[in-house]
């Protein structure tokens, strides 16, 4: 059936050894152009039988006009473009012509084939199979660079994927925003990204699990960030000695620095996470230390309802929020200060829990203290995760 079928389309199409195995690509193994020669030798075989002339290949195809001769000149094209560009993961994709691909389903149509495969589905293997060859690279399913051909024009696209390294980060200083600002030198992400795109040759996107005031230190454990690397020209990157040169700015330190997937990554900025907090609180009419325990009392497993607050209202979403205080204890320093410790629910914004900012948060410290206080200076101490 096979051969009868071959000789049916060979008598109508002139295909080369590639195309003619594809029909059959789903039957037996090895390559189409092995599975071709093998049908079109057992085919002349019959017809020779038969007192009939051999079909031999065309010096051109009439599907894919040879184009899998272009493979070797197509090898020397992504090698020429991925020069300087570190990887070990690689995968082919191709832009074939309409024309093409509309052709070879007439032929599976017109002939019944059931047992085909795409032209552009071997052209990528077989392109794939010889890049690997000549260059010692291996395919993998997340890869560090695509190849996009265009297998007639050997026009190129090579497309190098992100490289993304979990980390967290202390911010030593106060003055310095997590992000970049108008006004400010630099930032928490200029600091750390700045390592990064030096050494890694690529262009880099510092994404944190949340923020944290421009005023405010994050001590402790450091806050959960991602950094995503575009475009990277190395891979193998030193993340001891990239972290070194971050913690030499003496503002910005960096803990654990490791490699991960899209997915981890993805997780990580999406986690909820509790904080705990250093706030230190300034009550101009007076406080005692029995006034700073009997908040820290009251305030220990409330419900918070927050509206955003007033200062950052232009950039968040106006609604009320639900948050919950988990741990709070108070340390009175002074006749108009106490410090409070306090574990809270992601995303309390905990000047605001202080001061009431006019009503939007409810209870606030000032609500349970009976008169106005306010937070003169806080700290994020550590993030815990849930």
């Amino acid at each position: 059936m096979i051969t009868e079928k071959a000789g049916r389309v060979l008598e109508k199409y002139e295909l080369c050894d590639h195309c003619l195995g594809r029909l059959f690509a789903r039957l037996g193994k090895g390559t189409n152009e092995e599975r071709g020669r093998a049908i079109r030798f057992v085919l002349n075989m019959e017809r020779a039988a038969a007192g009939l002339p051999p079909i031999t290949e065309p010096k051109k195809c009439g599907l894919c006009g040879n184009v899998f001769e272009r493979i070797p000149e197509l090898v020397e094209r992504m090698k020429e473009a991925s020069a300087g560009i570190e990887f070990d993961t690689f995968l082919v994709g191709s832009r074939f012509p309409a024309e093409v691909r509309e052709k070879e389903e007439v032929i599976w149509r017109e002939f019944g084939i059931e047992t085909g495969e795409p032209i552009n589905r071997e052209f990528n293997r077989e392109l794939g199979k010889a890049f690997g060859l000549a260059t010692g690279k291996d395919t993998a399913r997340n890869p560090d660079v695509v190849f996009i051909v265009e297998p007639y024009s050997a026009e190129l696209e090579l497309q190098i994927n992100p490289i993304y390294v979990y980390g967290r980060y202390r911010k030593l200083v106060r003055g310095i925003p997590q992000t970049p600002l108008p006004d400010f030198e630099d930032s928490v992400a200029s600091i750390i990204c700045r390592a990064f795109s030096g050494a890694s040759g690529g262009k880099c996107v510092f994404k944190g699990a949340g923020r944290e005031d421009v005023d405010v230190r994050m001590l402790g454990n450091g806050r959960p960030f991602i950094v995503e690397i575009k475009r990277p020209r190395r891979r193998k990157l030193d993340l001891k000695s990239i972290a070194e040169e971050i913690n030499a700015s003496g503002r910005v330190e960096v803990l654990d620095l490791s490699f991960v997937a899209p997915k981890e990554a993805e997780e990580v900025l999406t986690k909820n996470h509790r904080k705990e907090y250093l706030a230190l609180v300034l009550v101009e009419d007076g406080v005692t230390p029995e006034e700073a325990e009997e908040v820290a009392r009251k305030l220990k497993g409330l419900e918070i309802h927050q509206r955003t607050p007033w200062r950052v209202r232009k950039v968040r979403a106006d609604k009320v929020r639900v948050k919950r205080v988990h741990e709070a204890e108070a340390r009175w320093l002074d006749e108009k200060h106490f410090e409070l410790r306090l574990v809270t629910d992601g995303g309390l914004y905990i000047k605001e829990l202080v001061s009431g900012d006019k009503g939007r948060t409810k209870p606030s410290v000032s609500d349970l203290l009976g008169k106005p206080a306010w937070c003169e200076r806080l700290d994020v101490l550590n993030i815990l995760d849930d």
